[in-house]
C-alpha cells in the first residue's frame, strides 16, 4: 500500500490544538503559568508574633512560681491579736485555798435516762464502741427513736420481728419514750396510763393520738389496717406504743379475742407461730400487753415458751390487771424480763362519773405510793375524761410518766400491785 500524504496544520501533542494557536485557561495544564503572589506575608507574621507573646507570658508565670516557692500560696490568712491577762489566782486572797467542787451527775446510764429524760443507745454495728445519747431539746417536744431500728429487727415470713441487738440494745430500751426533765415543782406523785384497743377504729385511734398527752402510752391490737403507718404517727406525736396480744379467756370460745389467739391445752403447740404473726404486724413497740387471757395467763406451762420468746426479743411485759389469777407479770419478772402489772382499770364502768371517780382514786394512790399505773380502753368517753383530767394534773403537782418509766419508780422487788377493779376476763 502506498503512503498517503496528509495535509494540514501541525497539532500540538499535549492539547490537540494547532501549534500556532495560543493555550487558553481551559486547555492549559494545571499548575502552570500561575501568577506569582505579590505583597508581604502579614498574616503569617502576626500569627507567629501572637504565639510568641503567649509563650512569653506562660514562661514568666512559671518563673515567678519557681522563684517564690510560697508553701501557703492561695491559702486564706487570718490575723488574731493575743492579749496577755493576769492569772485568775492573782485576784484571789492569798490565804484562801481552792475547794474542789463536789462531784455531781448520774452514776450510771440508767440513772441518766431516768433523771434527765435522754435515750442512751449503746454501740451498734455502724458505730462500734460508741454511745449515742439523744437529749430532748429544752422546752421542745420529746422525740422517740426512729423505728424500725435495723439492729433490733429480724426479717421473717411474717415481716420484721423484734430482737435483742448488739451491746444489750433492746426494743424495751430503745423504743421507750424518754422520761424528760423533772417538772419545775417537785411532784407529789406520778401516774402512768396505758390506753388499749387502738388501731381497729380509725376515728377512735386518731382522736386518742390527737387528744391524749404524749406521756400516755398506747397499745395497738394486731388486727387493724395500715397499722405501721398509724403506729408511726402515734410515735411521731410522742406516744410510746405496745402490742396487745390476744390470749385465751376463761369463757373461750364464747368470748373470742380474735384470730391467732394464744391458747392453752393441746393447741398450745401452735402458739409460737401465732405469736410471730402478731409480732410482725408493726414495728417500734416497747413490749406486749395481754388482751383478755384469764385462762392462759394463769397457766404456767402455756406461759413458759411464750415468755422465752419475749426474753429473747428484748420486750417488756405488761399485765393489764384484768385477772387476779394472772401469773404473767410475776413469771416474767422471774425470767429476768422487765415486767409491770396494772394497778387499776379506770373504765370498767363506762360512765363519765364512774371514770372520774377512778381517776381520783388513781391520783390518791399516786400520792400515797409515789407511782400508780392504770389502763383504759380507747372508748370516746374514756378518751374525753382522761384528756380533761390530764390538763389539771400540773396544778396539783401530779406528773404523768410513760408506762415504760413507771417500773423504775417502783420497788425493784415488786412488779406492781395486784389490786384491780375490772371484771374477771
Amino acid at each position: 500500500m502506498r503512503p498517503r500524504l496528509i495535509r494540514g496544520p501541525l497539532r500540538n501533542l499535549e492539547g490537540g490544538q494547532p501549534a500556532a494557536t495560543p493555550l487558553t485557561e481551559l486547555n492549559r495544564a494545571l499548575g502552570q503559568d500561575r501568577a506569582a503572589p505579590t505583597g508581604k506575608p502579614w498574616g503569617r507574621w502576626l500569627g507567629t508574633g501572637a504565639f510568641a507573646c503567649v509563650g512569653a507570658v506562660l514562661l514568666g508565670l512559671l518563673l515567678v512560681v519557681a522563684l517564690r516557692r510560697d508553701p501557703d500560696g492561695g491559702q486564706p490568712i487570718a490575723i488574731a491579736s493575743i492579749e496577755k491577762r493576769a492569772p485568775a489566782s492573782a485576784t484571789e486572797p492569798t490565804g484562801a485555798s481552792p475547794t474542789p467542787a463536789p462531784a455531781s451527775g448520774p452514776a450510771s446510764a440508767s440513772q441518766l435516762e431516768n433523771n434527765a429524760g435522754v435515750t442512751v443507745v449503746r454501740a451498734g454495728e455502724e458505730a462500734p464502741g460508741a454511745i449515742i445519747i439523744t437529749v430532748p431539746e429544752e422546752g421542745g417536744p420529746i422525740k422517740l427513736a426512729t423505728a424500725p431500728d435495723s439492729r433490733l429487727t429480724e426479717r421473717t415470713r411474717y415481716g420484721l420481728l423484734p430482737k435483742t441487738g448488739p451491746e444489750g440494745a433492746t426494743p424495751a430500751k430503745i423504743y421507750a419514750r424518754p422520761l424528760g426533765p423533772e417538772p419545775s415543782a417537785k411532784p407529789v406523785g406520778r401516774v402512768a396510763i396505758l390506753v388499749g384497743g387502738l388501731g381497729i377504729s380509725q376515728n377512735g385511734t386518731a382522736e386518742a393520738i390527737a387528744r391524749l398527752p404524749g406521756q400516755i402510752s398506747l397499745a395497738f391490737a394486731p388486727y387493724g389496717t395500715e397499722l405501721e403507718r398509724v403506729v408511726q404517727r402515734a410515735r411521731g406525736d410522742g406516744h410510746e406504743v405496745f402490742l396487745q396480744l390476744p390470749m385465751e379467756p376463761f369463757d373461750y370460745p364464747d368470748n373470742d379475742p380474735g384470730p391467732h389467739t394464744l391458747l392453752t391445752g393441746p393447741k398450745a403447740q401452735d402458739n409460737i407461730d401465732k405469736l410471730h404473726w402478731s409480732l410482725g404486724r408493726f414495728t417500734g413497740y416497747v413490749g406486749i400487753v395481754n388482751f383478755l387471757g384469764g385462762r392462759l395467763t394463769a397457766d404456767q406451762d402455756a406461759l413458759s415458751p411464750i415468755l422465752r420468746e419475749f426474753a429473747g426479743r428484748g420486750l417488756m411485759v405488761v399485765d393489764d390487771g384484768s385477772s387476779p389469777r394472772s401469773l404473767l407479770a410475776s413469771a416474767a419478772s422471774r425470767a429476768q424480763i422487765p415486767a409491770l402489772k396494772i394497778d387499776r382499770v379506770i373504765d370498767g364502768v363506762t360512765r363519765a362519773d364512774a371514770i372520774d371517780k377512778e381517776l381520783a382514786a388513781l391520783e390518791l394512790m399516786a400520792r400515797e405510793q409515789g407511782i400508780a399505773v392504770a389502763s383504759a380502753s380507747a372508748l370516746p368517753i374514756s378518751i374525753d375524761r382522761i384528756a380533761r383530767w390530764a390538763q389539771t394534773l400540773e396544778a396539783r403537782k401530779i406528773a404523768l410518766v410513760p408506762v415504760s418509766a413507771a417500773r423504775g419508780f417502783r420497788n425493784p422487788g415488786s412488779t406492781g400491785s395486784l389490786r384491780t377493779t375490772g371484771a374477771l376476763r
